[in-house]
């Protein structure tokens, strides 16, 4: 087994706790609600900065674990691909019961890549690596 030979994800687990951390950057200061967003989405969305803070750090931490070929790295990166996968499945479901997708074509495709994102990388995260740790 060898950590290393996954470079692709752990840069992309640096770049998403990095864009993630970004996000709410620019949710409190330039504002990246909607103009008219439905009833709870604030409280919906101020409940995500504590757990996503710690999700980037996980997959910064992760990501670098992986690039030195670090056993924990792969078991980090495990964990955070269950946060990813759960945070693209809780929003997605938010956004489709209230309504999100139908807005604005740009809060179309800004919350659907940020929930297939999410679910999607977790998921390949999951079982690529997954089949890594299995194998050790």
């Amino acid at each position: 087994m060898n950590a290393k030979r996954h470079p692709a994800i752990a840069w992309l687990e640096i770049v998403t706790g990095i864009g993630i951390i970004l996000f709410w950057i620019g949710f409190f200061t330039i504002g990246l609600a909607p103009e008219t967003p439905p009833e709870g989405y604030f409280v919906f969305e101020h409940s995500f900065p504590p757990p996503d803070c710690m999700l980037s750090v996980l997959l910064i931490i992760a990501g670098v674990f992986l690039l030195k070929g670090r056993y924990c790295g792969i078991v980090l990166s495990l964990v955070a691909s269950g946060g990813l996968m759960f945070l693209g499945i809780l929003d997605a479901s938010f956004n489709i019961q209230n309504g999100m997708y139908a807005i604005t074509p740009l809060d179309t495709l800004l919350n659907a890549f940020i929930n297939l994102w999410c679910f999607g990388f977790g998921l390949v995260t999951a079982l690529v690596l997954g089949k890594e740790a299995v194998a050790r």
